[in-house]
């Protein structure tokens, strides 16, 4: 198995702990559609709270920019992180 991130490892051990009260990597015949399963909600909740449209960082006052290059970085990592899982 391939080495995977903290983040994504940590998600996988949330879901294997939570489920079947081992770490990820103790469920070898199932790891691969746990991951796809993740990945998958990752999406999801990335759309839900994440909006795929930000308005552009100079719409934004000041003060509000950071909100908004915020935005757009946890939803990359959230991403990333499904995209790790995918590619595994």
């Amino acid at each position: 198995m391939t080495e995977l991130s903290p983040a994504a490892e940590a998600v996988l051990n949330a879901v294997t702990f939570k489920r079947y009260d081992v770490p990820y990597y103790a469920c070898p015949n199932s790891i691969n559609q746990i991951k796809s399963d993740v990945a998958a909600a990752l999406r999801a909740v990335v759309d839900q709270v994440l909006a795929k449209e930000c308005p552009p960082i100079e719409d934004y006052n000041e003060y509000d920019q950071g909100f908004a290059a915020a935005h757009i970085k946890y939803r990359n990592e959230i991403l990333a992180i499904a995209g790790e899982l995918e590619a595994q």
